[in-house]
């Protein structure tokens, strides 16, 4: 089993967004049973809180399932169990260093290199407003995570 977990500041909007997308992905190829995929904040920011409804909102607009769910704090102990730790940006990247030290297993990354476009971020809807747009990237990078890991 593939172990991921998505990582973004509040893991209230891109890193519930992506793990939603990534099991709406899997369920339609039929490979769920080979993926566990979760996701987590790297700030205590909006911990406990459920995914912000600008999230939910285009997520059913696209027919993506949304449950209810509550913000958790990523721990070193989450390093050590996923596979793959997907971030959603440069500012995640340098928080999970403050966390976990030198990335020795090569488990983190920007979830847009899987979409081909290395170095880029997802951009934070909490600030642009636009979760059209932040959908279009997560959906983009969880696409080519897929085809990678099929």
């Amino acid at each position: 089993m593939k172990k991921i977990l998505f990582i973004c500041h509040g893991n209230i909007c891109r890193s519930t967004m992506a793990e939603f997308v990534m099991k709406h992905l899997v369920r339609e190829n039929g490979v769920a049973e080979q993926f566990e995929i979760a996701s987590a904040a790297m700030t205590r920011d909006a911990i406990g809180c459920d995914t912000h409804s600008g999230t939910k909102e285009v997520l059913r607009a696209h027919n993506i399932e949304v449950t209810p769910r509550r913000a958790v704090l990523m721990t070193k102990a989450d390093y050590k169990y996923y596979d793959l730790v997907v971030v959603m940006d440069k500012e995640n990247l340098w928080d999970m260093k403050r966390l976990i030290g030198k990335d020795t297993d090569g488990k983190v990354h920007l979830l847009l290199e899987y979409a081909g476009r290395p170095g880029q971020e997802v951009a934070d809807p909490w600030y642009t407003g636009n979760f059209e747009a932040t959908y279009k990237d997560v959906m983009q990078g969880c696409q080519g995570l897929l085809q990678i890991l099929k």
